[in-house]
């Protein structure tokens, strides 16, 4: 092992000792937000105002299950038509009772849970475009606020029923009220280009701009908007984009080739990649056009140069995108009726002079070599795609990520393990990595911080765990930063990451009552658990005092069928007692109670129907880590399932 150690350091000091390639610059720490284009999902193409709580929550599963959260997508938003027709009494969004049942908090914890963002939908006007819901017009502080709590990750603004205000007038507004809910919220202007948004969309707080009208499932919609970006490229970066309206790939209206032709067309514009189709029944074909991570590299390129059309030569036109390892990529698109053949030079892209170049063709991963000419026979309203390098740099850099993986909470007495786990994604070996892992002030690691890390080959991962333990800790959260110095044949790179987790506390000795101990999570079928009274309705604190089959109790915890309440115990506890039924407050529903400890049934009940009386629910919590108080809906639907832990205590 030393003298694998040895050889990589001497590696290592090569590198540094040898000047990289101007190319190989590193690149600049990403801003925060909109760094890259946002890659996901909407609802509006393919759903329009059909849409439920179940298939948002059946798209994120597919998001995941089909590859594309491998591939890079990331949010999942919902679009108009969410919310009921009318705001509450105190001025508030909120969703509509018929199809999102479970509110909008839940359906996030639910994105969330997958590794994925939700994102939502309002207008800059009164009314939203379908006017089914009301618009953001001089309530962007409540709403904002409102998208904050409910934990929303991304914000498309319309532009419907606007009253004649001034676009930017009301698009800054809501900007600056994004801002002030301190909630990195993704902020996309839908102002259809009206305004030039790409002049003051940044100044307003966006990060993304449509430039146009929308989209729809034709060959004339799609190539009609890629006209009007000509003359945009010179308004997108990282930080703030240009958004020519979500894809269509799968939708059906268009060809494979004319879809292929739509999809690299948008990467090469840095655009949004935000599919609209129906992911849960995409076909293959589809599948392999929205997965392409070679095409999928272009739009995600860090340093965020946007492409451009470079020749027009009527039906015939060559696209091309410069990209920050130094090669060129490049489109050769066939708006005829026949197919064409097609060329490009290497002197007209812009790439550094060789004796010959590598092409990738990034439709089939075939590489070949060139002298200078590209050449491909185009089919009709094709596009071939291609990928250049001078042959003296003959890599492109790696596409490398780094992560810090912890546990979902930390308690703030007990140590606990951190994984720092290094990834090649690109197609250069790593030559060697020096890592570092930081604890924070009021922990320390259980070994060294710093490693250094042999050769890392494509496709490949390093990874290293250390046990993170506990000195003086304070706050609410432990979180650790990862930092990596890799080398390549293109010279050094770094990348840095962070990763944590809620600090918890154990719950003191005796007999706790559950409403007011602290939970991890609370999961709740319609409005918040509540704490001392019944679920109530849609609000926090509109419930009644707990009754179940006439008896009236004076605590406990009042939830709404299918429900979680977990809670972090530590193993220092040993009895947990309830007594459990359906409230009184509704005169029809069925539920029926769980007790789980690390997972495992620790107690039960059958259906319990309305109008019966308490049952007596004891639980040995022995060595029990965290404990899942849990009510389903007694196998029907989950109308009026009011359900009740009275008086429910731990014992520690």
């Amino acid at each position: 092992m030393r003298l694998l150690l040895g050889l990589a350091a001497a590696v290592v000091a090569a590198a540094i000792a040898s000047p990289a390639p101007a190319q190989a610059a590193e690149p600049p720490p990403p801003p925060q937000l909109g760094a890259r284009p946002p890659m996901g999902w909407n609802s509006w193409n393919k759903f329009h105002c059909d849409i439920n709580e179940e298939l948002i929550r059946e798209t994120a599963d597919a998001m995941v299950s089909s590859g594309l959260k491998a591939a890079g997508y990331q949010y999942v938003n919902i679009d108009d038509c969410w919310a009921e027709q009318n705001r509450t009494a105190d001025g508030k969004l909120e969703a509509n009772h018929a199809r999102f049942p479970s509110g909008i908090k839940a359906l996030a914890d639910y994105v969330h849970d997958r590794g994925l963002k939700l994102g939502i939908y309002t207008s800059a006007g009164t009314l939203t475009c379908q006017k089914t819901m009301p618009g953001g017009l001089d309530h962007e502080d409540v709403d904002a606020r409102t998208f904050a709590d409910w934990g929303v990750d991304y914000l498309k603004y319309d532009n419907c029923n606007n009253q004649s205000r001034p676009a930017i007038e009301r698009y800054t507004k809501m900007g600056e009220a994004l801002k002030k809910t301190g909630r990195p919220i993704l902020y996309a202007l839908c102002e259809w280009g009206e305004n030039q948004p790409w002049l003051w969309g940044k100044d307003a707080g966006a990060q993304v701009w449509r430039t146009t009208g929308d989209i729809s499932d034709s060959w004339s919609s799609m190539t009609g908007i890629l006209d009007k970006q000509v003359p945009l490229a010179g308004y997108s970066g990282p930080g703030g984009w240009n958004d020519p309206d979500m894809l269509e790939v799968g939708n059906g209206k268009m060809t494979t080739t004319e879809y292929q032709a739509h999809f690299a067309l948008w990467a090469l514009m840095n655009a949004p990649l935000l599919a609209g189709n129906d992911l849960r029944s995409m076909s293959d074909t589809t599948k392999k056009i929205l997965e392409n991570k070679d095409i999928i590299a272009l739009d995600q390129d860090w340093a965020g140069k946007q492409g451009y059309r470079l020749r027009d030569d009527g039906d015939t036109e060559v696209w091309t995108k410069p990209m920050s390892d130094g090669s060129a990529a490049v489109v050769l698109f066939n708006r005829g009726l026949t197919a064409a053949p097609m060329s490009a030079i290497t002197a007209e892209l812009g790439l550094a002079k060789a004796r010959d170049y590598r092409v990738r063709d990034l439709w089939t991963g075939a590489e070949t070599e060139s002298t200078g000419t590209l050449r491909a026979s185009v089919p009709s309203h094709g596009a071939a795609v291609f990928r250049v390098w001078p042959a003296k740099f003959p890599n492109a850099a790696p596409l490398s990520t780094l992560t810090v993986q912890t546990p979902d909470f930390a308690d703030a007495a007990k140590p606990f393990t951190a994984t720092l786990k290094l990834t090649n994604d690109g197609s250069t070996p790593l030559v060697a990595a020096q890592v570092k892992l930081t604890a924070p002030a009021g922990w320390q690691l259980d070994g060294r911080a710093d490693v250094l890390v042999p050769a890392v080959a494509p496709g490949r991962s390093w990874q290293r765990s250390w046990t993170v333990k506990p000195i003086t800790p304070g706050g609410d959260r432990v979180t650790l930063t990862a930092t990596a110095a890799y080398w390549t044949a293109w010279g050094k790179r770094s990348l840095t990451a962070d990763g944590g987790a809620p600090l918890v506390v154990p719950p003191a000795k005796g007999v706790t009552p559950l409403s007011k101990a602290t939970w991890l999570s609370a999961e709740n079928g319609y409005g918040p658990v509540e704490r001392g009274t019944s679920n109530g309705e849609s609000k926090a604190g509109d419930g009644h005092k707990i009754t179940i089959g006439g008896v009236t109790y004076d605590d406990g915890l009042g939830v709404h069928a299918p429900s979680r309440v977990r809670f972090y115990l530590g193993g220092g506890c040993t009895a947990f007692g309830a007594s459990v039924g359906h409230d009184d407050e509704k005169a029809k529903g069925s539920v029926a109670f769980r007790v789980l400890g690390d997972g495992k049934e620790l107690a039960a009940t059958d259906v319990m129907t309305a109008g019966l009386p308490a049952r007596q629910l004891a639980a040995n919590l022995a060595g029990v880590q965290v404990l899942d108080l849990v009510v389903t809906d007694g196998g029907d639907t989950n109308d009026s399932d009011h359900a009740d832990w009275a008086d429910a205590t731990i014992t520690c």
